[in-house]
């Protein structure tokens, strides 16, 4: 599942290739994605110049003068910018034509992706209102961990994983923020200090922004017509690898389902 880092790697992806662009037409071939397309959506978008390529928590936004396009890739989505002509695949959904002759081409084969035209701000979309500060923010640190934990009895990887706490930790990230700052995945989220919060933030950050980096490797995916997404292979120290020994103090790793999710951690060096 596309998560925050692949999803700021396709935002720089295509971002060069439609930033300053307008949209010449649309073509939705299957509306029903997690939400059904609107009928009008074509007809909404069509003529839009777009300004920026932004992105907020797992979501792209395409802003243009009179809206914006609101992009979600779901569970298996991806987009991919091609020459216009371009046969479809299975699974192509829509296709956004511009007027420099590309298509930025919607792959979904589960169909959990979704796209929405906004005539207002994006902030105050349901899907967005809600939503806690972007990890690489200065919204985002130890301090405000701590004060957003003061009552909860939930363990602390669930905390984090929280979109209302903070926006784009997913499951393989909590793994590795929490081995890296040595705190064990169950602790309860009310119980951990400030200068342990401290250091979680901090890996958080380092981890999400080392998977960014290592995203910016493939950004040439985005213009194949091959249908390979931007992403990339990442370096994981714990996630994936139970029984295999820590890069800490060599204890095999340990292996826990912690809220309905895989969790991997060091039983020695995590606390």
């Amino acid at each position: 599942m596309p998560e925050l880092p692949e999803v700021e790697t396709t935002r720089r992806g295509i971002s060069p290739h439609v930033s300053g662009r307008r949209i010449t037409s649309v073509t939705v071939r299957e509306p029903r994605l997690r939400w059904t397309v609107p009928e009008d959506f074509a007809r909404q978008v069509a003529g839009t110049r777009i300004t920026s390529v932004e992105r907020r928590a797992k979501y792209l936004l395409l802003r243009g003068g009179a809206g914006t396009l609101m992009l979600h890739l779901g569970m298996s989505g991806s987009l991919r910018v091609v020459p216009s002509g371009t046969p479809p695949a299975a699974h192509d959904h829509v296709d956004f034509r511009f007027d420099s002759g590309r298509v930025l081409r919607f792959n979904d084969p589960r169909r959990f992706g979704s796209m929405h035209w906004l005539t207002v701000d994006p902030e105050s979309h349901p899907l967005l209102a809600p939503l806690g500060p972007e990890p690489l923010s200065a919204d985002f640190d130890g301090g405000y961990l701590y004060r957003a934990s003061r009552g909860h009895r939930v363990a602390v990887k669930v905390f984090v994983m929280n979109a209302r706490v903070v926006v784009g930790v997913g499951n393989i990230y909590a793994s590795e923020a929490l081995h890296r700052a040595g705190i064990h995945p169950r602790r309860p989220a009310r119980r951990i200090a400030l200068a342990r919060y401290e250091a979680l933030a901090a890996a958080i950050r380092e981890v999400l922004l080392a998977a960014i980096a290592a995203g910016g490797t493939t950004l040439r995916d985005f213009t194949d017509s091959d249908g390979r997404p931007g992403y990339f292979r990442q370096h994981l120290t714990v996630y994936g690898r139970a029984g295999e020994p820590c890069g800490g103090c060599g204890t095999p790793l340990g292996h826990e389902v912690i809220g309905q999710r895989a969790t991997y951690f060091c039983r020695h060096c995590q606390r």
